[in-house]
């Protein structure tokens, strides 16, 4: 078990990296006052206090991570990164109990979005800055920002970030060093929310509720400080800026990496999900816009585009943000929203579910064996682009799909057998799974997740994290063969 505890020290120092994660929420309640200075502070102690005895205990079991390592690594700082952060929330909001203030918080490291706490309106500013941060540390991949650090101090960090970055596509370099990819991708993303906080800003945001909103959004998490979310601000300006930036956020990291790096934009020619992510959105916005309409759900075009186009890019990049509760409107507009939350999102991007890519090569299989079916001895190999698809990257998107696919349907059994109707355990798993937020019926947007109970709340807990770290990368710890030698 040397590897095993291996992991260790590395677990250590993320948890003494991550207690500085606190400055920011301490900076808030001392400016404002709002008297949870004492719990922020007493929770950073703490996380360093583990990191620091973690570490001392096992520095000397340090050597490189491999990728089983690198796996394992991963899933005990989602468990233990959820436990940490859940302290102040636990101590700092009255009457909650742990299992709501664990689901709160993983809901905030995965960007899944999913709350069931009411009131968000009176929560002191820093518990409510303090969930945004989850969602944006969780929502670039908390790994990817240590990948950049580990190096420095002798400890590779590759084989973690192959576990880490979502998508089929996991064995191509940016750059050749990963510390350098990991760097340019963060520092896109810390521009892109920078940006992105002027921009509420300047459409009349407060300064902290544009703090808030500006990382929920680049993390396409949705936590808001407002029960109404951003239907609280009603304003056509805020929704349409959220729009833009959550479209930004919902596109490879990589791609816009790659722009920024070469001062072209050519590498968003080049994407080959760019024009399928648009396309679905563009196509979705325009059907639910004229089924909105016809249906008479608005009474103009225009009324029915605002709402459409907010909630199709809200939803379809999981972010999980709404204005009103749509799911009011007929059945078909909710559920095709929740479809697009399973798929839209691009591989790469902070987003959720099976992602665009797997998506596509998933499609061109089913194509593939179409024209098997027509012309047996043909050689039609899958391409996305102009680049060929290795066939063990189509079996592992078919695996990761069955993977899917039985998690969806036994997390939404396991709902129903404790008591829950079918819609909702249905939406239940499928905002979990996708980390999208919002389901339908009684854990829709105008509601939240408040209504189930301890069970429900820890399957739904499950099934974010599963979803977050894209299933097998969990899955695989519970097999037998992952622990010999």
């Amino acid at each position: 078990m040397g590897w095993l505890l291996a992991v260790c020290p590395v677990l250590g120092i993320i948890a003494m990296a991550m207690s500085l994660s606190h400055l920011l929420p301490v900076a808030i309640s001392i400016a404002l006052g709002d008297g949870t200075t004492a719990i922020f502070l007493s929770s950073m102690g703490l996380n360093f206090a583990a990191g620091t005895l973690l570490w001392l205990a096992t520095r000397h079991a340090q050597h490189e991570l491999k990728m089983r390592e690198g796996i394992l690594l991963i899933t005990l700082v989602w468990i233990g990164g959820a436990l940490f952060a859940s302290v102040p929330v636990y101590l700092g909001i009255a009457g909650i109990s742990f299992t709501d203030a664990y689901f709160e918080t993983r809901s905030g490291l995965t960007a899944t979005g999913a709350t069931l706490l009411d009131g968000l309106d009176r929560l002191p500013p820093s518990i409510n800055v303090w969930r945004a941060e989850l969602q944006w540390l969780g929502g670039m991949g908390v790994i990817v920002l240590v990948v950049a650090v580990l190096p420095m101090i002798g400890v590779g960090g590759r084989q973690i970030s192959k576990a880490e970055i979502p998508g089929p596509m996991k064995d191509e370099a940016l750059t050749p060093r990963m510390t350098q990819t990991a760097k340019g991708l963060w520092i896109i993303y810390v521009v892109l929310t920078a940006a992105c906080f002027l921009a509420y800003r300047l459409a009349g945001m407060s300064w902290l509720d544009a703090l808030i909103h500006s990382f929920t959004t680049l993390a396409l998490g949705g936590f808001s400080s407002h029960d109404a979310s951003l239907g609280y601000f009603n304003s056509p300006l805020i929704e349409c800026t959220a729009m833009v930036f959550m479209l930004l956020a919902g596109i490879n990291f990589a791609t816009h990496f790659m722009a920024w790096q070469q001062r072209s934009l050519a590498s968003y020619r080049k994407d080959s999900e760019l024009p399928y992510f648009l396309g679905v959105l563009a196509t979705s916005v325009a059907a639910i816009t004229a089924f909105l309409w016809v249906t008479g759900v608005y009474p103009d075009g225009m009324s029915a585009l605002r709402q459409a186009a907010f909630h199709t890019i809200s939803v379809g990049t999981n972010t999980g943000y709404a204005t009103i509760d749509y799911n009011l409107w007929p059945v078909f507009a909710p559920l095709w929203l929740m479809f697009l939350g399973t798929f839209v999102a691009c591989s790469g991007s902070a987003g959720g579910g099976i992602k665009m890519m797997r998506a596509i090569i998933l499609y061109r299989q089913v194509y593939r064996e179409f024209n098997k079916l027509s012309h047996p001895n043909a050689v039609n190999p899958l391409k996305i682009g102009n680049q060929v698809v290795p066939d063990h990257v189509v079996l592992s998107v078919l695996a990761f799909f069955f993977a899917w696919l039985a998690t969806l349907v036994s997390m939404t059994l396991l709902l129903t057998l404790s008591g829950l109707d079918a819609i909702t355990a249905f939406s239940a798993v499928v905002a979990s799974l996708n980390n999208i937020g919002p389901g339908l019926h009684h854990v829709g947007p105008a509601t939240n997740f408040a209504v189930l109970d301890d069970f429900q709340t820890w399957v739904c807990t499950v099934t974010m994290m599963l979803g977050r770290l894209e299933l097998l990368t969990v899955l695989v710890i519970v097999t037998p063969a992952f622990w010999r030698k």
